[in-house]
């Protein structure tokens, strides 16, 4: 019995040894495997030729404790980047030891291309540290090595501070009194936690700096609408940023981009006068005879005259619509048919027919508002079968319902016969369904519009296409020889409701229960517009945007699926036809949020993307609490 003790006791022991010995092995590997985890997050990131290869995920950990850092955002397949390069890395040959100088491929390192503004290729970027915080300063010298490497030593200095801030803080109290008094000035409304208005911040300084520079200055400013609610409920401010030009007070809205080189062109067009002064009979002949849209022509007495400067507010709010000139001169009166305070609008010459006026007149008063002429602009500036073209199909023939013919249009001296013999069969329709907008137009310039309803093979010369209001596309069949009658007889069903419309749609997904419903152009009427709440992102595949919302988007799906009052839904917008008018997918990812009962009229989202910021705007909507 004791012999049997013993050798339960030597068991004992030996299993306790083996298990301290593998415990003492594998305690050895962790550490092992920690001292490899800070060698690795203390081993800097590769050079190629002398610089630093930054990604997303080692680019913060890099900088953190460098004072300056040299940076070149850059596409591989970019030319301007290919050219760039030998000179770059001589960069970073001069400035080695004193400033690191390190590339970033935007194209896979897209939250930095993101964060740091960069809409172009190659985009250079100086990181200067500035009260323990870096600040991104845009370099848009000279790419020459000695230009670049000068303005790095430049910021390298300890005794460097940055220029003092160009854009004016404005508040309640100093507002009208800077804004009344400025010829032009450009206004953000932010808010300081707004991930889009620090975005825009460096570059709306960069353009406030050079705009500064100008004779005479052209002024930009800022107003943090959460602090000065007062002036964001004055000028109805709904989002951030909201970007207002101002003339001496009134406000129009902004139609410029969102970078510096954006920001500076659209703010030195808008600081010209609205509309040019013609001078001669001779110049009113030219201008009418190679106009390719409609003109419009104000007459006055002079420079002084009230009238004249009714005209011009109005062409300050319409000048991105038309083209507008002025005369004082009796001779051009007398040339274009008009007296002193008369406005003339005038149709290209390409464009007259016996159906309609050859132009349009419209008497200014002291009663006249910018209002009445943007109407009269609007009634008339389209002749009765114009030519739909890439710039103006927006602002010219966003009119519904719509009926484009397409074909070989051409107005140069050798086809404009044949242009107006096909335009002329269009016009004898056109003007007995006056209730119908017509148009001609390239169909070279339009192949994706007559791939979409499968027109993009035809045999025939003529194809047509008619837009419903809610733009959803009605292509003409085919026909052997088209004429007037067969147009007719194709509006005429088309206004009765007996034809199809053809929606480009995605085959309807086998399963569709996911968190996140899938919408094709077959389902939008179902899935969008039916009795529930919907949230709907329009989305491109190849979107890096898109790309990144998506597992957010998801989790949003997954986090409000008990919500029986709201449904979160996505449309590739590239492979279906979007059959309503009030949603549109101008740009990627898009989010609406379609109300029950009012699916007429979408909200647009342009909150934050967060899955926090969209939880609580969806129960915000329902008026559901979160209690996940």
């Amino acid at each position: 019995m004791n012999r049997w003790k013993n050798v339960l006791l030597l068991i004992t022991l030996g299993l306790l040894f083996t298990t301290s010995f593998t415990r003492a092995d594998d305690d050895s590997d962790e550490d092992d495997d920690d001292s490899e985890e800070e060698e690795s997050a203390n081993t800097e990131p590769e050079k190629e030729n002398g610089v630093y290869v930054l990604t997303d995920d080692n680019f913060n950990s890099f900088i953190e404790d460098k004072e300056v850092v040299l940076l070149e955002f850059y596409a591989p397949w970019c030319g301007h980047c290919k050219s760039f390069a030998p000179t770059y890395e001589k960069i970073a040959q001069a400035l080695e030891g004193k400033v690191p100088v390190c590339k970033i491929d935007a194209t896979e390192s897209k939250d930095l291309g993101s964060r740091y503004g960069v809409t172009g290729y190659p985009t250079v970027k100086i990181l200067k540290k500035v009260d323990g915080e870096h600040q991104a300063i845009a370099y848009d010298g000279a790419r020459s090595e000695e230009a670049v490497v000068a303005k790095v030593m430049e910021l390298s200095d300890p005794d460097w501070k940055p220029p003092p801030e160009a854009v004016l803080t404005l508040t309640t109290a100093n507002f009208d009194k800077i804004v009344n008094n400025a010829d032009i000035i450009l206004v953000e409304f932010y808010a300081p936690w707004c991930g889009h208005c620090k975005k825009l911040a460096p570059e709306y300084e960069a353009a406030a700096q050079e705009l500064q520079k100008r004779v005479p200055p052209i002024p930009l400013a800022k107003v943090d609408a959460t602090e000065e609610s007062s002036l964001g409920t004055r000028f109805d401010v709904s989002g951030y940023p909201t970007l207002k030009l101002f003339r001496r007070g009134r406000a129009y809205e902004y139609g410029g981009g969102r970078d510096k080189p954006g920001i500076v062109n659209y703010m030195l067009e808008q600081s010209q006068p609205p509309s040019t002064s013609v001078g001669s009979v001779k110049s009113m002949r030219n201008i009418l005879h190679h106009s390719s849209d409609v003109t419009i022509v104000g007459c006055f007495a002079g420079n002084e005259d009230s009238n004249l400067e009714i005209y011009q507010d109005a062409g300050n709010s319409l000048r991105s619509e038309y083209t507008f000139h002025h005369t004082f001169e009796a001779d051009v009166m007398t040339e274009i048919g008009c007296q002193s305070g008369e406005i003339v609008l005038f149709h290209p010459e390409r464009f007259h027919s016996k159906y309609e006026k050859k132009s349009y007149k419209y008497a200014v008063s002291a009663s006249t508002k910018k209002e009445d002429l943007g109407k009269f602009y609007s009634a008339h500036s389209v002749p009765l079968v114009g030519q739909r073209t890439k710039d103006n199909k927006d602002k010219r023939y966003g009119k519904r319902p719509l009926v484009v013919v397409y074909y070989g249009v051409d107005f140069s001296f050798d086809y404009r016969k044949a242009t107006q013999v096909w335009r002329n069969k269009v016009l004898e329709v056109a003007n007995d369904l006056r209730k119908v907008n017509f148009a001609i137009a390239n169909e070279d310039d339009f192949p994706e519009e007559l791939k979409r309803v499968g027109l993009e093979d035809s045999p025939e010369e003529i194809n047509v296409i008619a837009y419903d209001d809610d733009d959803r596309k009605f292509p003409m069949e085919p026909n052997d020889e088209f004429d007037a009658e067969a147009l007719r007889e194709f509006v005429d069903e088309f206004l009765a409701g007996k034809l199809k419309p053809k929606i480009k749609s995605a085959p309807k997904p086998k399963k569709n229960n996911g968190p996140v419903k899938v919408v094709v152009g077959d389902t939008f009427n179902e899935l969008v517009l039916g009795k529930k709440n919907v949230l709907i992102e329009f989305y491109a595949p190849w979107c890096g945007h898109c790309k990144k919302l998506e597992p957010v988007f998801k989790k949003l799906g997954k986090k409000l699926k008990g919500n029986d009052k709201v449904v979160i839904a996505k449309m590739d917008a590239t492979a279906n036809d979007i059959p309503h008018s009030a949603y549109k997918a101008e740009g990627f990812p898009t989010l609406y949020w379609a109300p029950e009962g009012d699916k007429d009229h979408p909200v647009k989202y342009d909150g934050g993307r967060e899955l926090d910021d969209l939880v609580k705007y969806v129960n915000e909507k329902t008026a559901v609490k979160d209690e996940l």
